[in-house]
């Protein structure tokens, strides 16, 4: 049996869009689409990251337990993994669920297969497939393929491209490296 948690990150602060994670999408607050789908999914407690006392607040009316994060870890240059180890050193449990508020699309059901997953695997993190196009550089310059012999997109192999909905790892594997990923990976394919 293992004991999972999420983490919810939410800064205050935004350099683009100011309070964005308390901004309402089709009515409802942003961040309350991941407080939820944390609450329908297999995950055993819900928590928010936050430095501002407007989210904490409203994060524990919608039942998230919620720890306050020091300002050091909420400028705009940190990157998640800094509040990711600060939670762990805080709080006791074997795997980690990291949501960023910014993906209301997510469901329950795709953080549940994660789950499922990370039972082999070291870290396991959410997708969409890429459908190959031609990419260039600012110079025109063809990157990954060869103008003489364009291939056909059917002939390239598929690649993936992480969506940041979220990140599943171990508790132990966080506080070692510091990173929400690593070792033996997996990911879930979302559309």
């Amino acid at each position: 049996y293992m004991l999972t948690k999420c983490l919810i990150t939410a800064r205050g602060g935004s350099k683009g869009i100011k309070k964005k994670n308390l901004l309402p999408i089709n009515g409802i607050p942003l961040i309350e689409y991941s407080i939820r789908c944390s609450k329908e999914s297999n995950v055993g407690e819900t928590w928010v990251s936050t430095d501002d006392e407007e989210i904490a607040e409203f994060s524990l009316r919608k039942g998230a337990k919620v720890i306050m994060r020091p300002k050091e870890l909420a400028d705009d240059i940190i990157m998640p993994d800094a509040s990711l180890v600060h939670f762990c050193e805080h709080e006791k449990f074997d795997v980690l669920v990291f949501l960023q508020p910014t993906s209301p699309l997510l469901q329950p059901s795709y953080i549940n297969l994660g789950l499922e997953k990370i039972k082999d695997c070291d870290a396991v993190f959410s997708v969409y497939k890429d459908h190959w196009l031609p990419r260039w550089s600012k110079t025109t310059e063809a990157i990954g393929w060869n103008i003489n012999k364009r291939p056909r997109r059917q002939d390239v192999e598929e690649t993936f491209i992480e969506n940041g909905a979220f990140y599943i790892s171990y508790r132990k594997n966080i506080l070692e490296t510091g990173l929400r990923y690593g070792g033996k990976m997996s990911f879930v394919e979302m559309p």
